[in-house]
């Protein structure tokens, strides 16, 4: 049981830092230049905009109601850090708020070129939700519809996350200035893909399979000139009905041209297929 709770706050501190990094970028680079922001946060801005309501009473707000539902449909447990998540943003913008009021914190402004405060915002927004993503955290809102319509409905969340930000950013065209969502749009996109450098690590790493008639040769070069673990798997082509065998090794993408070289000079008829690895866990890389 003990353990059980030090995993949780190795992931629940995290979370509450990535949301930190969020609520600050929202007010010092999105709020005070008027810019907008997808989701629940998207419509608390509106709120904002509009009707003076700060944004961290209006996330809460909005947010519990879903709560509500998502406790319900994916019970306690799978809801857990998305309260945690919810609960921390709508904390740390009001600790914003309270800074910013007391003069604390100038928020950044520009008056002319807003393409530095976009730049800024995508990426401070990006490196908060990437962290609170990256531990199983969410900040609660269109990530609970979309579960719930992937659950029932089969939709896919990714679309439904998209087609929900892309209508509350388009709604804001009836209260603030075109060139502003438009700017909107290119800050979600940094954000974007600085949340998946964050999930994902700077460094996306390689996986190598290799169909070779040197298995055992190839692995045991790899090992002692790559320093990198090697699996070598039985297999029979599908055409000629021989045995062969597969070698599998992941390597980091600076080392793909040394191990190819490898392969071409130990068997020039081995077969290669390269992918995309996302993450790696174990020896050699990260443990985390």
């Amino acid at each position: 049981m003990e353990g059980q709770g030090l995993e949780r706050l190795k992931s629940i501190i995290p979370i509450m830092l990535g949301t930190a990094i969020y609520a600050f970028g929202l007010h010092y680079f999105v709020i005070s230049n008027e810019l907008m922001e997808g989701g629940i946060t998207g419509i608390a801005l509106i709120l904002h905009y509009v009707l003076h309501i700060p944004p961290s009473y209006s996330t809460l707000a909005i947010n519990i109601p879903l709560f509500y539902i998502g406790l319900k449909v994916f019970g306690k447990e799978a809801m857990l850090y998305s309260i945690i998540g919810t609960l921390s943003l709508s904390f740390f913008l009001w600790l914003m708020e309270l800074l910013i009021a007391r003069g604390w914190i100038v928020p950044f402004q520009s008056r002319q070129d807003y393409f530095l405060a976009t730049a800024y915002a995508g990426v401070t927004i990006g490196i908060g939700l990437g962290l609170v993503f990256r531990y199983g955290g969410t900040t609660g809102g269109s990530d609970i519809i979309a579960r719930i319509g992937q659950k029932y409905k089969g939709w896919s969340m990714g679309q439904m996350i998209l087609m929900f930000d892309i209508a509350v950013i388009g709604s804001s065209l009836f209260f603030i200035p075109k060139e502003k969502v438009l700017y909107t749009f290119v800050a979600v996109f940094i954000a974007s893909k600085t949340i998946d450098l964050i999930i994902e690590g700077a460094y996306s790493a390689k996986a190598f399979t290799i169909i070779t008639d040197n298995a055992e040769k190839l692995a045991r070069v790899i090992m002692q000139q790559l320093d990198r673990g090697a699996t070598i798997m039985p297999a029979i082509g599908a055409y000629s009905g021989k045995h062969k065998h597969i070698v599998y090794c992941v390597v980091y993408r600076y080392e793909m041209k040394l191990l190819k070289d490898l392969v071409r000079t130990n068997d020039p008829a081995a077969f290669i297929i390269i992918g995309e690895v996302q993450d790696v866990l174990g020896e050699g890389f990260k443990n985390d």
